[in-house]
């Protein structure tokens, strides 16, 4: 378990988690526009095509950094809270861990084939960014319904 942080990240992780999941919500309503926080960004292959023209790969762009800033928020917070040691780390966690993390991981396969088959256009994009989302989501709601299931068990 040498990659699982400290139980004391799990409260700060619920909360970026939490807070970037609904600013995330909010800003999907707004349809991904925002006028907050332009700044100056670096931005790698800026192009219609991957291959530059003779201006290189890199340019300096003005950007709204909102969905950015969201997506570190989100993942941070997710990371946080999944690889956060219980206050009890025994065997029965780490399987839990392990079967989780398999279930997450086939989960999200089957929902980017499915959204491949059937979702076009934009609609597709969305679904990919989304998705990109999806194996920490159910690895958090899988892992703690479990350990919570068993935790009542012995009560």
């Amino acid at each position: 378990m040498k990659y699982l942080v400290s139980n004391k990240f799990k409260k700060p992780g619920w909360l970026l988690f939490v807070t970037g999941i609904t600013l995330g919500i909010i800003h999907s309503i707004n349809d991904y526009e925002s006028n907050l926080l332009i700044t100056k960004t670096v931005s790698l292959f800026h192009y219609e095509t991957i291959f530059p023209n003779e201006n290189g790969i890199f340019r300096i762009i003005e950007n709204s950094i909102i969905d950015e800033l969201i997506t570190i928020i989100i993942i941070v917070g997710g990371l946080l809270i999944s690889f956060s040691k219980e206050k009890i780390e025994d065997e029965f966690i780490s399987k839990v861990r392990l079967d989780s993390l398999v279930w997450a991981i086939l989960v999200n396969y089957v929902i980017l084939l499915f959204t491949t088959i059937f979702i076009y256009d934009i609609r597709y994009f969305h679904a990919i960014i989304y998705n990109m989302f999806t194996p920490l989501i159910i690895f958090i709601l899988r892992f703690n319904y479990v350990v919570y299931k068993k935790s009542n068990h012995e009560e």
